[in-house]
């Protein structure tokens, strides 16, 4: 399998390329779709065969006897970060923003603040708001093209209501990958307003070379009773179709309400789900992560140097996912102008940075998971349609 090799996703009810036209307006016929954050590379060979035994075997009953997946997830952790999990710690979700919401559901009431440091991830606030919550938006800095982190401000907007924070490392969308001191910041901002921090961990697999992902749970044992991690395979293999992550609690009384949640709403994976994720948290599946990083940072580069010619547009330096966060604001445009130059002229369907929440307006967030044909086909169409800047 190659990275490089373009596959015709149309009329496979992708949601991607599908709802393309629907939503954006940008053409099915010769579009480029580089918003929702799926990967147009199939997933590695260890899923695929998995699956083809599954079809073989033609029976699809109840998933029985988990084990063979926790301990993946647990040689996963360890092997890839540094992380130790025990089994009893794992909940598995219909995914993370699933996740999110069963986080939202059963460890605040109606009403409560749940922080967020924005822009990041727009389902957060979507499920924070369908679970009757109040969405506490404490902006990041913008320093030079990099987010950083303002924890006296953030002191300053919480007015005592906040249960809890919701952390998204590495972030999405400004790619930054935390250090260990903006991560204790994290940590003591949350002891200090009594929050239970969820830490959404899904893009940790996807870092580019030379950076280092911290979990978490790593930072500071005394959070233990205040920390939720989640983390998925979805993201990091291509399969958020099967819809499966994993809550992860270390603390006895967190994971005592989170399972009374989940029986409560009578919650259970799907097999397909399971036995992907399995087969994927592998050596086999190490070395397909690895090749994968290696391409996605060889795109992030081809992309930035060829964006960043263009005046007054500047790409946010990529340290983790392979969402480019593009700001426009240089150009002395309106977002609508901005936005319709590379929906319209360019014929590229990207997410619109208002729905990330404040400090999001000048931005566009571009996918940079497809064929690299496709993105110096997407380079092209934009510096043509900015071309009068130039």
């Amino acid at each position: 399998m190659s990275f490089d090799d373009i596959i015709d996703r149309t009329g496979t009810h992708s949601m991607k390329w599908d709802m393309m036209e629907p939503i954006y307006g940008v053409p099915a016929d010769d579009g480029i779709s580089m918003w929702v954050a799926d990967m147009d590379f199939r997933a590695p060979d260890c899923i695929q065969n998995e699956i083809a035994r599954m079809h073989e075997h033609g029976i699809y009953g109840y998933f029985g006897d988990d084990s063979a997946y926790k301990q993946a997830i647990i040689w996963w952790m360890q092997n890839r970060h540094g992380w130790q999990v025990q089994p009893e710690w794992i909940f598995t979700t219909h995914g993370l923003v699933n996740g999110t919401a069963m986080c939202v559901d059963t460890f605040t009431d109606p009403g409560d603040g749940v922080v967020l440091f924005t822009p990041v991830y727009h389902a957060f606030a979507k499920v924070i708001k369908a679970n009757g919550r109040r969405v506490v938006e404490c902006p990041l800095t913008n320093n030079a093209g990099r987010y950083e982190m303002d924890f006296d401000a953030y002191d300053a907007r919480l007015d005592g209501s906040e249960r809890m924070v919701v952390l998204c490392s590495p972030h999405n969308p400004g790619g930054r990958v935390w250090t260990q001191e903006e991560l204790q910041g994290v940590a003591d901002f949350a002891k200090r307003h009594d929050l239970i921090i969820v830490s959404d961990e899904i893009h940790h697999d996807l870092v580019m070379p030379g950076q280092a992902h911290i979990p978490m749970a790593n930072v500071d044992d005394s959070i233990t009773d205040r920390l939720i991690m989640m983390t998925a395979t979805t993201k990091t293999f291509n399969i958020a179709g099967s819809h499966t992550g994993n809550v992860i609690i270390p603390d006895p009384e967190l994971r005592t309400r989170f399972g009374a949640r989940m029986a409560g709403l009578g919650l259970s994976p799907n097999s397909f789900g399971l036995h992907m994720a399995t087969a994927a948290y592998s050596p086999e599946g190490a070395a397909w992560v690895d090749d994968l990083t290696h391409y996605l940072d060889a795109n992030r580069r081809l992309f930035d140097d060829a964006v960043n010619a263009i005046p007054g547009v500047a790409s946010m330096p990529l340290q983790s996912t392979y969402l480019a966060w593009v700001d426009f604001s240089g150009t002395g445009m309106s977002p609508r102008e901005f936005t319709d130059r590379v929906e319209k002229t360019a014929r590229i369907a990207i997410n619109h940075g208002p729905t990330f929440g404040l400090g999001g307006d000048d931005f566009l967030r571009f996918n940079l998971a497809t064929p690299r044909a496709l993105v110096e086909q997407a380079i092209e169409r934009l510096q043509s349609a900015f071309s009068d800047l130039q």
